[in-house]
């Protein structure tokens, strides 16, 4: 009789092709969207002193680490713009509709 065993605990977890978050690090995502918003687009989109105040990467990664409410901001910003950028490939590869 063979039974199955649990997985070993240094095992990687399972693959997660879906997650576009996942193996992400949160400098990634912030050096992301500095770039693509920069400091003043990110402290218009996501009102926090760390992207008003004198931003930067580090004090930014500092206080998102700590504010699970903030984070949670970022992350659903950067999922945000790679939807928008998917759309925006989508519709670069096809003609513009005819007029009447």
């Amino acid at each position: 009789m063979s039974a199955t065993l649990p997985p070993a605990p240094n095992d990687a977890p399972p693959a997660q092709p879906r997650n576009p978050l996942h193996g992400m690090t949160l400098e990634a995502i912030v050096t992301a969207l500095q770039a693509r918003y920069g400091w003043e687009g990110l402290g218009e989109r996501i009102p926090v002193r760390c992207f008003t105040h004198d931003p930067s990467i580090a004090s930014s990664l500092k206080f998102l680490r700590k504010t699970p409410w903030a984070r949670d901001k970022v992350e659903g910003l950067y999922l945000f713009m790679l939807r928008d950028d998917r759309r925006a490939q989508g519709h670069a590869g096809t003609p513009p509709a005819a007029a009447p």
